[in-house]
C-alpha cells in the first residue's frame, strides 16, 4: 500500500485530506468516477485529460500549468502549453479539477459529479489542497448576499495556512 500525508477528503470530512491513506486506491476510484462521468455526458476522456487527472491525484496538491506540461512532455504527450491548457480546461469544466487562484495552479474535485461550491484549504508549503463541502462559511456568504440584496452567481472561498504535517515541520 502506497502511503502518503495527504488524501483525498471524503465527503464532509476535509481533516481526512491531511492524514494518512491507500493512494493508489484513492486514485484509482477518482479515476473510475472520472470515466464513469465523462460517459454519461458524453465527453471525450481522452488519453492527455486522463494523464493530467492521474497527475493531480498522484501528487495530491494544486499543480501549475507548467508542472503539469513538464509532466507530459517527459511522458511523450507534447511540449506545447496548449496541451496541458485545455486538459486542464476540461478537467475544470467537467467538474473533475477546481482552479486553485490563490496558487495559479488546479487540483483534483474531491466531489466529482456533485454540485458543490467548497472551501479551499491550502497549504502554503506543501501545495496540499483539502476541499471542504460546503460550509458555515459559505452559507454567511450568501445570507450577507440576500440581505443586501445581492444574488451570488459564484465564488471561490481559498483559505491558506499550514496542514498538520507542515505546521508539525515547524514545531
Amino acid at each position: 500500500m502506497t502511503r502518503h500525508p495527504h488524501t483525498a477528503p471524503g465527503p464532509g470530512n476535509p481533516a481526512a485530506a491531511f492524514a494518512p491513506h491507500d493512494h493508489a486506491a484513492c486514485a484509482a476510484e477518482a479515476l473510475g468516477r472520472a470515466e464513469r462521468l465523462c460517459a454519461e455526458t458524453g465527453a471525450r476522456f481522452t488519453p492527455v485529460r486522463r494523464r493530467v487527472l492521474e497527475l493531480l491525484l498522484e501528487h495530491h496538491r494544486a499543480m501549475g500549468a507548467y508542472e503539469v506540461l513538464d509532466r507530459l512532455a517527459e511522458e511523450g504527450f507534447g511540449h506545447q502549453p496548449p496541451v496541458a491548457y485545455r486538459a486542464l480546461e476540461f478537467l475544470t469544466d467537467q467538474g473533475l479539477a477546481h482552479r486553485i487562484r490563490r496558487l495559479n495552479a488546479f487540483a483534483a474535485c474531491s466531489h466529482p459529479g456533485e454540485a458543490h461550491a467548497p472551501v479551499f484549504l491550502i497549504c502554503e508549503e506543501c501545495h496540499a489542497v483539502a476541499e471542504a463541502p460546503d460550509s458555515t462559511v459559505r452559507k454567511a456568504l450568501d445570507g450577507a448576499a440576500a440581505e443586501a440584496g445581492f444574488s451570488v452567481a459564484g465564488a471561490t472561498l481559498e483559505a491558506y495556512g499550514l496542514c498538520p504535517a507542515c505546521r508539525e515541520g515547524h514545531a
